[in-house]
């Protein structure tokens, strides 16, 4: 909601009136002045909170050059543009009090690709990942390496110059760039690129900003050519922002491109980029050496890169161990063995890379044979190593220390790891001593911290754990910092090694000496006025403008103190994100947040969500509302005594009267409660469950809409209904009813029930029902064969024929199947926040299930999401999940059973088929989709898994009204593809209840659940 310049400061109603000049001119971009949208960009991945005036999302180059063209006039010199890219920053890059044009969401087209001269021209939104996707089918990549390339952006890593693991033989961004386009602020279009000195001389006899510019870069070159050179470390790491150092190119060409590599939006907008791609190397493979001290660690690398790797990683015991409780660790763990007795304090993963295994093999020789012998002699800090040989393990292991960023976030308690020193950069044979002093540091203050980083380039990320929240931790992040400035000079170091410089630029002035008025030469030439991403990296000498400092800026800690305890905890799910955009990925084939994917709006995205609750948070604590209690009053409260208050309020929304709740509640209402968050984000933000929550206060206030209460009684109506199914199904199925239904009701393309009735089908097949007195009555032997069943609503009442062709394949499996009785599980009314309504559910479910547990049996659940339930949902509202009767997925049990599985007659036919998973099973329970393709395996058929996003549909949310463009356009982004390959037809197979049903919605294509190809293969085996 966009506020009355009569509600406003002077300050936002000059950016208000900008805005709308602005639209005026032709922009034919977004534009956000919404508090929602400024919360949600206010925070990256570094410890600062700078709230925007607005938000911009431009659509092309000509939006830009409206924008900055506005800026220019008189009225609105003191307006300031911020540009955005992925928004990963760890040191407040894009944070801004102005306007932040972020050019991810519409500018992120990959323009041209030449294979054959090996480059690419991509707009300044590509994500890095993106690209090297599209490239990949002709052998080529974009080699600058950095742990979040499947969100940042091409123009972020060129406004930072950033590197990561493998720059020592790739170097930085800067070393790929062929030629960019930048906006300038008076609108001009420059292209730059190495010219030579007549073409240089051509630009400078101009009259605009471009000509300026040149000349004084050119200038400060040629006057300061020896003070650069005494003034800038040989580093890997050269320093970046404004590099005075690479004005030159080695023949002598004049090289504008290294001025704006690393100048993170301070010179101007960097829109397109003509960038260098290499040759995929043909094989790839890993040393990863354990070690007992973090310091062997470090000091062993000096001597490993004398075999000459392609990289070499490092990764400390804090970092491991977080990784062993992630997602991530299922798909690495055979390559760090528990060996008893080992005390692992340190690893270092040695990558080779070359165009032959032989290749690979004979380079890896060299150091594993120096391993072996350094084991024979004993007395090193060497515990042993392990081989991952192909792109394939490789790629897994390097997925586990891309996430040790995210990892480190999500240590244990209030203190976590964040960044504030955490790229400093060394020579790499002054590493090991720059760090025992830099811990020294550290432990002085007695601090705990996590280490990662890439000790061949000399770049280690050092995170200490402090909480911000506590008033008298603050201090610390001076102190420290000063600290490690003054160890990095000792060790002819630099503070920034490669994520920019961001609010520490503070420190540039130190690092830079006689040379920083050059700097402030160059920022004045390019922005005189100080509008283009101001306090960062230089200010206009001229203006007298001051660099933004690490203890002035507001802190995100600052925020969330101003949060009640007792609120933060009853939120936890949302209160530690750290913003490391793990919920960005770009990737369409990745579940981590559809609705992200589906809009490109940040708002609705886990860290969007988590924002936008912290800042409710602390709204209500600021008007005096504990939301602990008014969350016990909204479970007590009397639907007709609290209906006249909820109204009013409700007229009023009409009305346009401003609430923030409103604007949390629109995001709130485009999540789709896959949990993927859960599963992949490294913080373990948890939306489903902080919206859950939200969702029971707002509706405490607000009428809820009809199809809340029609999707949460729908488990309770289910049996009725399904005793009717012919009445029902001929309504759902009429279009006035279809029309009617979506636009007064809410719900769009009703499902149809089953044809099947399970209580007659069940008499009628001698399906047997889960009762006390009939599994008493089980044989030792036959009870130790035995199963139950839980039924959900959905297979039970729409696929009917599902848990009949379950009950009967288990049968043939030779197994003791019972169904449980039916109990409505609860979770459609825990994801639309009836908390009491579901909790009354969910006790009830138990104690029918605690009474049946009681005899030993295992349960299995068929419908992943609904099974994984109880391991979610209900373990966090009844506590300990021990105490809740477990419920296996179906493939877990069975491949518990895999001996038993072996004995039954083989039906392999070489078929081979595709496994879709639902988001929840494959985020939430990552290793058991292995199982699916083991028990297929040990029954001799092959199963491969399809590697797909989300299909758009979860639970109920496709079939919202208001969610059936954005659930369509998330099927379309992988689902549909997969579907209409004709290789694929009538060999998919899918787990989830939702992802059948949505195919069938929207291309009218049945996909049979694994069981029933089991059982179909089962029929032919046993009927021969």
């Amino acid at each position: 909601m966009i506020p009355k310049l009569s509600d406003v400061s002077p300050v936002q109603a000059k950016y208000l009136s900008f805005i709308e000049r602005l639209k005026a001119s032709g922009f034919s971009g977004d534009t956000n002045p919404d508090y929602a949208n400024r919360v949600v960009l206010s925070t990256d991945n570094s410890i600062y909170q700078i709230l925007p005036q607005g938000v911009i999302y431009p659509k092309n180059i000509d939006d830009i050059q409206r924008l900055v063209r506005l800026s220019n006039q008189a009225e609105f010199h003191d307006i300031v543009l911020s540009p955005r890219g992925g928004g990963t920053g760890t040191n407040g890059q894009s944070l801004s009090d102005g306007l932040v044009v972020d050019l991810s969401k519409f500018m992120n087209r990959i323009l041209e690709v030449n294979v054959e001269e090996g480059w690419a021209r991509v707009e300044a939104g590509v994500v890095k990942d993106q690209l090297n996707k599209a490239i990949k089918s002709h052998g080529l990549f974009f080699a600058p390496e950095l742990s979040t390339s499947n969100r940042a952006t091409i123009g972020g890593m060129i406004n930072t110059d950033a590197s990561g693991q493998g720059s020592v033989l790739y170097g930085k961004t800067r070393d790929h760039v062929i030629a960019l386009k930048t906006v300038l602020l008076d609108g001009h279009l420059l292209e730059s690129f190495p010219i030579d000195d007549d073409t240089l001389a051509s630009i400078q006899s101009g009259d605009d900003y471009s000509a300026h510019v040149h000349r004084v870069v050119d200038g400060i070159q040629k006057s300061k050519a020896q003070q650069i050179k005494d003034t800038f470390p040989a580093l890997n790491r050269c320093l970046t922002g404004y590099d005075l150092a690479h004005i030159r190119t080695a023949d002598g060409r004049f090289n504008m491109n290294s001025v704006l590599c690393g100048s993170e939006g301070t010179l101007g907008f960097i829109v397109e980029a003509k960038i260098n791609l290499l040759p995929i190397p043909t094989f790839a493979a890993l040393v990863n050496i354990r070690y007992d001290s973090f310091e062997g660690s470090l000091r062993h690398a000096r001597e490993l890169l004398n075999a000459k790797p392609t990289s070499i990683e490092t990764v400390d015991s804090k970092v491991l161990g977080l990784a062993k409780s992630d997602i991530i660790w299922h798909s690495v763990a055979e390559f760090f063995p528990e060996t008893t007795g080992e005390n692992i304090q340190g690893i270092n993963l040695v990558e080779y890379t070359g165009n032959s295994e032989e290749d690979v093999a004979s380079k890896i020789k060299v150091l594993t044979d120096q391993l072996d012998a350094l084991a024979k002699q004993g007395g090193s800090s060497t515990l042993g190593y392990t081989l991952a040989m192909g792109h394939e393990n490789v790629n897994k292991i390097w997925a586990m220390r891309k996430k040790s960023v995210g990892l480190l976030g999500n240590a244990k308690g209030e203190k976590r790891p964040i960044p504030f020193v955490e790229d400093t950069a060394v020579p790499p044979e002054n590493l090991a001593d720059f760090i025992m002093e830099f811990r020294a540091v550290l432990d002085s203050y007695q601090v705990q911290y996590g280490m990662f980083g890439h000790v061949d380039a000399g770049v280690l990320h050092v995170r200490p754990a402090l909480d911000l929240k506590d008033e008298s931790q603050e201090s610390m992040i001076r102190e420290i910092t000063d600290k490690v400035v003054v160890l990095t000079q000792k060790y002819d170091g630099l503070l920034w090694g490669e994520h920019g410089k961001g609010v520490r630029s503070e420190y540039a002035p130190a690092f830079f000496g006689e040379l920083y008025p050059s700097i402030q030469q160059v920022k004045g030439a390019f922005d005189p006025r100080n509008q283009l991403n101001p306090g960062k990296i230089a200010t206009p000498f001229e203006l007298g403008a001051d660099l933004l400092k690490i203890d002035a800026v507001p802190l995100r800690g600052q925020f969330d103190r101003q949060i009640p305890l007792e609120n933060r905890e009853q939120f936890k799910e949302g209160m530690y994100c750290n913003g490391n955009g793990a919920c960005y990925n770009f990737d369409p084939n990745d579940a981590m947040c559809p609705s992200w994917k589906g809009t490109r709006d940040r708002r609705h995205s886990p860290k969007g969500r988590a924002s936008l609750m912290r800042e409710w948070l602390r709204g209500m604590s600021e008007q005096g509302v504990d939301t602990v209690k008014a969350s016990k009053q909204a479970k007590d409260s009397h639907f007709i005594l609290s209906f006249i208050p909820r109204l009013k309020n409700t007229l009023a929304k009409r009305r346009g009267e401003y609430d923030f709740s409103n604007e949390v509640h629109e995001s709130m209402m485009g999540c789709l409660a896959c949990k993927s968050c859960v599963g992949q984000c490294p913080i373990k933000v948890d939306v489903p469950e902080f919206r859950a929550k939200f969702l029971e206060l707002y509706y405490s206030r607000y009428l809820r809409p009809t199809k809340d209460y029609l999707v949460g009684s729908l488990e309770f109506m289910m049996p009725t209904m399904a005793a009717f199914p012919r009445p029902y199904n001929w309504l759902v199925r009429r279009r006035w009813m279809n029309h009617f239904s979506s636009k007064y009701l809410g719900l769009a393309d009703n499902p149809t029930l089953s044809k099947f009735n399970l209580k007659k089908e069940m008499s009628r097949r001698g399906i047997r029902l889960a009762t006390p007195l009939a599994i008493e009555a089980l044989s030792p032997k036959d009870r130790s064969r035995a199963v139950i069943v839980v039924q959900d609503a959905f297979t039970s009442y729409f696929e009917t024929e599902l848990v009949l062709d379950t009950m009967e394949a288990l049968s043939r499996l030779g197994f003791q199947a019972y169904l449980a009785p039916y109990m409505p599980n609860g979770k459609p009314l825990h994801v639309h926040g009836f908390m009491k309504a579901f909790s009354n559910a969910a006790r009830k479910n138990l104690d029918m299930l605690q009474s049946l547990s009681f005899y030993g049996l295992p349960f299995i659940g068929i419908d992943p999401s609904m099974t994984l339930t109880y391991r979610s949902e209900y373990a966090k509202s009844f506590g300990d999940i021990r105490q809740i009767p477990k419920v296996q997925l179906m493939q877990e049990w069975l491949m518990r059973k895999h001996e038993h599985l072996k004995k039954q007659p083989l039906m392999g036919d070489q078929s081979i088929y595709h496994l879709m998973t639902h988001c929840t099973e494959k985020t939430n329970a990552a290793a058991s989709i292995k199982d699916w393709q083991d028990v297929y395996k040990i029954l001799g058929l092959e199963l491969k898994v399809e590697s797909v996003g989300c299909c758009g549909m979860a639970g109920t949310y496709g079939h919202e009204t208001a969610n059936k463009a954005t659930s369509k356009t998330i099927y379309e982004l992988s689902w549909k593809e997969k579907v209409a390959e004709p290789a694929l037809a009538n060999k998919l197979v899918a787990t989830g209840y939702s992802c059948r049903s949505q195919v069938k919605r929207f291309d009218d294509v049945a996909i049979p659940h694994p069981m029933q190809v089991i059982l179909k293969h089962l029929r032919a085996a046993q009927s021969e």
